[in-house]
């Protein structure tokens, strides 16, 4: 049974920083992809990072790009989003995703966490 557990959402005022977590286990990853949504209230969930779980590539939505780092510890199996410079428009909940390709859409992701609050206040 494959569980993805996110952690380490908060409340942070705009300039800081958070780091989340997603704790993988259930099946071997090597070979998939790991990717963060993010969903504010009233709006689509939407592509934030992604990551190669064997390679390393990673790939970025345009609006955190340069702000966010995404990145993955295999001997834990757990893949991590830095976040720094968080502003406002960052809120929302975050999504820990698996999936065989690379890809920036939900739909290529088959395996999704329950999510974690992250709130950036002005």
């Amino acid at each position: 049974q494959v569980q993805l557990v996110e952690s380490g959402g908060g409340l942070v005022q705009a300039g800081e920083s958070l780091r989340l977590s997603c704790a993988a286990s259930g099946r071997t990853f090597s070979g998939y992809a790991m990717g963060w949504f993010r969903q504010a209230p009233g709006k689509e969930r939407e592509f934030v990072a992604a990551i190669s779980w064997t390679v390393g590539m990673t790939v970025y939505a345009v609006s955190v790009k340069g702000r966010f780092t995404i990145s993955r510890d295999s001997a834990k199996s757990t893949v991590y989003l830095q976040m720094n410079s968080l502003k406002p428009e960052d809120t929302a909940v975050y999504y820990c995703a698996a999936g065989r390709v690379l890809a920036q859409t939900i739909n290529q992701y088959s395996y999704w966490g329950q999510g974690t609050q992250v709130t950036v206040s002005s």
